[in-house]
């Protein structure tokens, strides 16, 4: 049936019975359901955001069913629009060797020509990939998406944090993403799995280094949610291999809502995995999708790869994981307290001040914010302040 519903014109008919019986059955179901505070996923939360977030959960149910609800942009072709300014980002083959080069040999993937997307400051006059202007920050961005969906498009959500980051930071005027390409599964095998989306990372960044000509301590690598993940494992490869051809290391790290741990989760009462399953759009029934894009993800390295790979899963809790964070640069973490990765962040941040120490780590933790909120528009205040923020933490540095 899952199949079936992802064609037309079956797709169609599902999704408008989905939009009449949200609009005139679930909305005011939700909203009589939100009345008592008690009854709201959080007690502090307005009945708006209760409602608003039963709706996001939703929707991300209905696309499990029937697919991306719109064509997304990816890693094959550079997507026009209005002030869309793409550019092509030339593979490195010559610097894939060592453990990348192992890794891409047992997932069968290479360096390849991939898209990236310029997004430059409101009114600004300077030319795509112009040479960087004295005191300018570079935000190099990695969208989230769970290794399998979403994009670096100016039309995607998660763009919202590169307008965030033009819109409150003085010193950046420009926000450059790149089109990673996604995992996926074709049933018999993965389609790009790790490290392809790494590969695609890096050669981003040697771009950004060798082509544009920005030195790393002026950029910023920011990365939400699997893109966390992935600015954790681009900045780790640059530290841990200084001698391998690529750039030194970003002056800056911003992981927003990392998704630092791709290993199972415990689902005992107190933690966030289950405490805050009510709280967040991500929760306990979407344990099956995110084990379907883990899978894709590690492809033929394996589900263990999850647990013990730091390159892969960070905040693993293993015994067995052996990882270090220092030469890392100054890292801001934001964490969600009612999201359901709070309790990785957790151990990634004091993993990360104990190699660091407390003047490089930088912790925002908004109590009542989701999972990724500062991609989500409605998630305000907390979206804004947490810009505000990192703005404040970028010109501490300057």
């Amino acid at each position: 049936m899952v199949s079936i519903l992802r064609y037309q014109p079956f797709k169609g008919l599902y999704l408008t019975y989905e939009f009449l019986s949200t609009v005139f059955l679930r909305v005011p179901f939700w909203i009589l359901g939100s009345i008592p505070k008690s009854w709201r996923p959080r007690a502090r939360w307005t009945i708006g955001r209760s409602v608003k977030l039963k709706l996001t959960r939703h929707m991300v149910g209905i696309t499990k069913i029937v697919g991306p609800l719109r064509q997304t942009p990816n890693y094959l072709a550079i997507t026009p629009g209005v002030n869309v300014n793409g550019i092509w980002i030339p593979p490195i083959p010559e610097l894939v060797k060592d453990d990348l080069a192992l890794w891409a040999n047992i997932s069968q993937v290479s360096s390849i020509q991939i898209p990236g997307y310029w997004q430059h400051k409101k009114g600004s006059t300077i030319e795509v990939a112009a040479p960087p202007m004295p005191g300018e920050k570079i935000v190099y961005a990695l969208h989230g998406g769970g290794y399998t969906a979403l994009s670096a498009h100016p039309s995607d959500p998660t763009a919202a944090i590169a307008r965030g980051f033009l819109q409150h930071v003085d010193t950046v005027h420009r926000v450059f993403s790149v089109e990673y390409r996604l995992s996926s599964s074709n049933g018999s095998a993965s389609v790009n799995p790790f490290p392809a989306a790494l590969l695609d990372a890096l050669a981003g960044y040697v771009y950004l280094v060798k082509t544009v000509g920005i030195d790393p301590s002026d950029i910023i690598v920011e990365g939400d949610s699997a893109g966390g993940n992935l600015a954790l494992a681009l900045t780790r490869y640059l530290v841990e291999h200084p001698d391998s051809g690529f750039p030194a290391p970003p002056g800056a790290l911003v992981l927003l809502s990392a998704w630092a741990d791709l290993s199972p989760q415990p689902h005992k009462p107190n933690t966030s995995w289950v405490s805050n399953a009510k709280s967040d759009y991500i929760g306990l029934t979407d344990e099956d999708g995110l084990l379907r894009s883990i899978r894709a993800f590690v492809g033929p390295h394996g589900l263990g790869a999850a647990e013990v790979n730091p390159m892969i899963s960070p905040a693993s809790r293993n015994p067995a994981m052996q990882i270090s964070f220092k030469g890392f640069p100054r890292t801001f973490i934001a964490a969600g307290g009612a999201e359901v990765f709070y309790d990785m962040l957790c151990v990634l941040r004091d993993r990360m001040i104990q190699d660091l120490g407390e003047d490089k780590v930088r912790w925002h933790c908004p109590s009542d914010a989701t999972h990724d909120w500062v991609a989500v528009p409605y998630h305000e205040p907390e979206r804004t302040e947490t810009m505000k923020e990192i703005a404040t933490w970028v010109a501490a540095a300057a």
